[in-house]
């Protein structure tokens, strides 16, 4: 292998980021991936028309200029808005809490009546420190919307009741006082036309760059370790190290993905149901992320459920709360020490919950270290 000059494991938008940086300055990279398929998690698939995220819904969003030039050579986007919709008992509010959410839940029609009605909603935690999610929830925006849009979807998500949660993982939530229903205040964002899949696959289209699918690095990781001059890898810090410092926390997701002859099922590309009944945290419909195209009488729906993670299971976010951090900081310093051939990144290489955007910030920060 002595004619590469990285592996890289793991074909996401991380590892196909640096494998595209470093083919732009003539390195030669091998690139391994334990799926079937490039682009990791924001993988899309095109059924009936339509192109399917295949795990969970992915929205590009960012206000890092620099980062939204870099992804339009890969990609034409289109101006989709995230606007999802709150599913509460079969009660429709609009998310992120705006004066429509507040004009439905209570009738107000002004901003000062909205402000009015929160402020005497959060008196119950006047003068009280929160001690876990809940009671931070509440002295945020008050118990009818914690009640209705945030209790039931919080504990889905996390798999813990809110009033075991810290109260920290709720620092602030989006109030907005304005009729207005774009999720995020990012000056960019859209889904790229044509899926995803295709930003990692040109990403990956150089002579200077062998992709091999179906691979698991751990199958032969100390050859691996041996042959490769460099390795850059994506996946779990705390499995690379053979989970000797302790294991790190993951939540995992499970989808169920379904045709239905129908041509629009529920209006929206994401629905959240906040309750507390309902098993999954959101339906997904695809066709929504690009205006409607596709099968006029078919559409694609993914429902979504989280769930616990144990070895074996798909990591899909790191649970960052100050035990896990502080153990990530030993795998950190321990790799200095017993890997310094390796690169961490992505996700789960650096233990955060990164959006597309911020990985391929930090792709590039990395680049600019490895190569500057």
């Amino acid at each position: 292998m002595t004619q590469y000059d990285y592996l890289v494991v793991g074909a996401g938008l991380f590892g196909a980021t640096f494998a595209y940086e470093a083919a732009q300055r003539g390195k030669r990279v091998k690139v391994i991936e334990k799926r079937d398929h490039l682009a990791g998690n924001i993988y899309t698939k095109e059924e009936f028309g339509i192109q399917v995220h295949q795990y969970g819904a992915h929205i590009f969003h960012t206000s890092n200029k620099e980062v939204w030039n870099y992804v339009q050579k890969f990609a034409e986007f289109n101006r989709y808005t995230n606007s999802p919709v709150a599913n509460y008992n079969g009660k429709m509010y609009n998310l992120p809490f705006n004066m429509n959410t507040f004009s439905e839940m209570w009738g107000v029609r002004t901003p000062q009546e909205a402000i009015d009605k929160i402020n005497e909603q959060r008196q119950e935690m006047a003068g009280k420190e929160p001690q876990n999610l809940e009671e931070q929830a509440i002295s945020l925006i008050g118990r009818d919307i914690y009640e209705k849009l945030i209790k039931g979807y919080t504990e889905k998500q996390w798999g813990r009741k809110a009033t075991e949660l810290p109260a920290f993982i709720i620092r602030r939530l989006p109030v907005r006082l304005t009729y207005d229903n774009n999720y995020f205040n990012d000056d960019y964002q859209g889904i790229p036309k044509g899926g995803y899949t295709q930003i990692v696959e040109k990403m990956l289209a150089s002579d200077l760059i062998d992709v091999e699918t179906g691979v698991d690095f751990f199958d032969q990781k100390d050859q691996y370790l041996q042959e490769f001059p460099k390795v850059v890898f994506t996946g779990m810090i705390d499995q690379f190290f053979n989970y000797e410092l302790g294991e790190l926390e993951y939540r995992s997701l499970k989808f169920e993905t379904e045709t239905l002859d129908e041509g629009n099922h529920q209006g929206n590309a994401v629905v959240n149901y906040t309750d507390a009944e309902t098993p999954y945290t959101r339906i997904i419909e695809h066709k929504h992320f690009e205006f409607g195209k596709g099968d006029e009488i078919k559409t694609v729906i993914t429902r979504e459920y989280p769930a616990d993670w144990q070895r074996g299971d798909e990591p899909y976010y790191p649970v960052n709360n100050d035990k896990n951090n502080q153990l990530y900081q030993q795998y950190q310093n321990y790799a200095a020490e017993q890997a310094k051939n390796v690169i961490f990144g992505g996700r789960l290489g650096q233990y955060k919950y990164y959006n597309m955007d911020q990985v391929i910030a930090a792709a590039l920060e990395t680049v600019q270290q490895e190569f500057n």
